[in-house]
């Protein structure tokens, strides 16, 4: 049965109950601001009812404060973290897309492709009025010197962007590598406040606020389960398994403990791409496990960025082993054959000298290669010292890749475009300045004007020894080793510009120019140098369609991805948002709460007084 002063307990529970309403709406108002903070509201229940042996029944006891929980929603937050993926990736290939827009701009403000292909081919036109023109002849090698400039410039802007592309990644790995150590930690901490029967709020706000974060850097799953008594386990302990996955459900943080990403730069040598930078980074786990970088679950602006930087449009190498053969020294030399029109066109080659290939899921390391025209195949060579595994007839008939396909129009694509054009308008060119019977004014027959400014400091030649052996190794002096990085101009026709040859020898006299006429010719002749389908002047409009198209969807997809961002959180605010208008309302309703709780202690205490001053109890 309840004492005489039961009704004093009851009020001043319900003192206890209000009091700690009124600090936890002061609380919210005092982090109206605060990033990340989740509104909290004081749980309360009927506290445990007494029995009184009476015909009433049990009586009351009051009200007692089981909990002060924060406001949250997790269904909006999963859904704000999968729409943030998308805005990072698609925020940071908007960026960089502009970037190379820019470098492609060609109006009245930037003398871009069309403005320095006009001047060149001005000059060609101006040469045909007099073909034997010293002077021309000099304005017109000129001209064509300003074109290689050009692709040289144009392939060392790319350049610059995947270097940042590159460091930029790296800044990103470090980011999630913070992220996961702050999360860790924070979770070592709620944890040991949550075993006392305490809902740490803050610490969850907190922790919340990181993976935000960790969301527009990496694609985030987050799971928290409760940890229960291993004895009995029907008796929930109060702590919580919180687990963070990233990158297609890899395991970055498991409760206190946490992986770390790191950043591997390729081995000098060792390019994806024969226009890439060396030293690009890989991604792999601390501990030396294989992160996935490609993988097509990944999101956020890491992804982006990766993009971006080894984008390949999906055309990479590979094939079928078919063929193995050793040397004397134990080298190996696997033969691949290949169908793909990108990898049968030596134009498009993006081969690195040197590199790694993957053979059936075992990756070698390999010194050269060589092509074979006819056969359709591909043989590397795989030095005995440079591989630990050693290569067997079982990996024969399997699958062979050299890097991935990255379904994205990144600086290699670009790069190879540039590529593949220089190499065939060279090609073209140097072609008809070469032909048969083709001669200078000396009437020596008629040499290249376009070469590729080797490493070595020596100028390509263009032997063409695949014309006569149906062979090009990685070495060979063809047109492969054309880029648009190295695209100049031959040596000898700078200095003495009357090497130009303008005529064949069937032409009578130095100012006739059916070379000069085949020249002009092919800058819109399909059928003498085509590119894309279209002709040698519409390299331009080609490329700026990619870029065009890459650019502006990837800023549409940004655009609406903050949008539905937007949205979002004002879904997620509505719900655990402090609103001061609310917050404003409760205090009031809690205050009379208050007051009147303070009105029964009042009541009770001169019912007391009566009580035992005035009866003697």
């Amino acid at each position: 049965m309840a004492s005489q002063f039961f009704g004093l307990n009851i009020a001043y529970s319900g003192l206890l109950a209000s009091n700690a309403a009124l600090n936890t709406s002061a609380n919210n108002i005092a982090n109206v601001e605060t990033e990340g903070y989740s509104r909290q509201q004081v749980t309360q229940s009927a506290a445990e009812a007494l029995r009184s042996y009476t015909s009433y029944g049990c009586t009351g006891a009051g009200v007692d404060v089981s909990n002060i929980e924060r406001v949250r929603d997790e269904f909006y937050d999963r859904k704000y973290w999968d729409n943030n993926k998308s805005y990072g990736e698609f925020t940071k290939k908007a960026y960089y897309m502009n970037q190379i827009q820019d470098y492609f701009v060609d109006d009245d403000s930037v003398k871009g492709f069309t403005a320095v292909f006009n001047d060149m081919y001005a000059s060609l036109q101006e040469l045909q009025k007099s073909a034997g023109d010293s002077t021309l002849k000099s304005q017109m090698v000129g001209f064509a010197n300003n074109l290689t400039f050009y692709f040289n410039e144009m392939s060392s802007n790319l350049s610059k962007i995947q270097e940042d592309l590159n460091e930029e990644i790296k800044v990103k790995v470090n980011e999630i590598n913070s992220y996961a150590e702050e999360i860790a930690s924070l979770n070592k901490q709620i944890t040991v406040i949550e075993l006392t029967g305490v809902t740490a709020n803050e610490l969850r706000d907190q922790r919340t606020l990181i993976v935000d974060k960790l969301a527009q850097v990496v694609d985030v799953e987050v799971s928290e389960t409760p940890i229960t008594d291993a004895n009995d386990p029907t008796r929930k302990t109060g702590a919580n398994r919180y687990r963070v996955t990233i990158a297609g459900g890899q395991t970055l943080v498991d409760m206190n403990e946490y992986n770390t990403l790191s950043c591997v730069a390729k081995e000098t040598g060792n390019k994806a791409y024969q226009s890439d930078l060396p030293g690009l980074y890989d991604i792999q786990w601390s501990n030396g496990a294989e992160f996935g970088m490609y993988n097509a679950s990944m999101g956020g602006e890491l992804v982006g960025l990766i993009q971006m930087r080894d984008g390949n449009n999906g055309e990479f190498f590979h094939g079928t082993s078919s063929a193995l053969r050793f040397d004397k020294d134990g080298n190996a030399f696997v033969t691949v054959a290949v169908t793909e029109d990108y990898l049968l066109d030596i134009n498009k080659s993006t081969l690195n000298n040197s590199g790694v290939i993957d053979i059936a899921n075992t990756e070698y390391k390999y010194s050269s290669w060589s092509y074979d025209i006819n056969a359709k195949t591909y043989t590397f060579k795989l030095d005995s010292a440079e591989n630990v595994e050693e290569i067997t007839q079982k990996k024969m008939n399997k699958e062979v890749r050299i890097n991935s396909s990255v379904q994205y129009k990144g600086i290699p694509y670009y790069q190879s475009q540039l590529n593949e054009w220089v190499r065939s308008f060279a090609k073209a060119f140097n072609g008809i300045l070469t032909d048969d019977g083709a001669v200078d004014e000396y009437g020596d027959p008629g040499t290249i004007l376009f070469t590729a400014n080797l490493a070595n400091a020596t100028q390509s030649k263009f032997r063409n020894e695949d014309s006569i052996t149906g062979i090009i190794t990685s070495e060979s002096d063809c047109y492969r080793q054309l880029t648009a990085a190295n695209f100049g101009i031959s040596e000898l026709l700078i200095k003495n510009p009357d090497r130009l040859s303008t005529r064949t020898i069937s032409s009578d006299g130095q100012d006739k120019y059916d070379i000069i006429e085949r020249l002009v010719d092919m800058r819109s002749n399909e059928k003498v140098m085509s590119f894309r389908g279209g002709s040698a002047e519409d390299f331009l409009e080609s490329i700026l369609a990619d870029v065009a198209l890459n650019t502006e969807r990837a800023k549409t997809f940004s655009e609406n991805a903050e949008a539905k961002a937007l949205s979002v959180n004002n879904q997620r605010e509505s719900i655990s948002g402090v609103d001061r208008d609310e917050e404003a309302v409760n205090l009031v309703k809690f205050q009379h709460a208050y007051n009147l709780s303070s009105k029964v202690i009042q009541i009770m205490t001169e019912i007391y007084d009566r009580l035992i001053l005035e009866t003697g109890v």
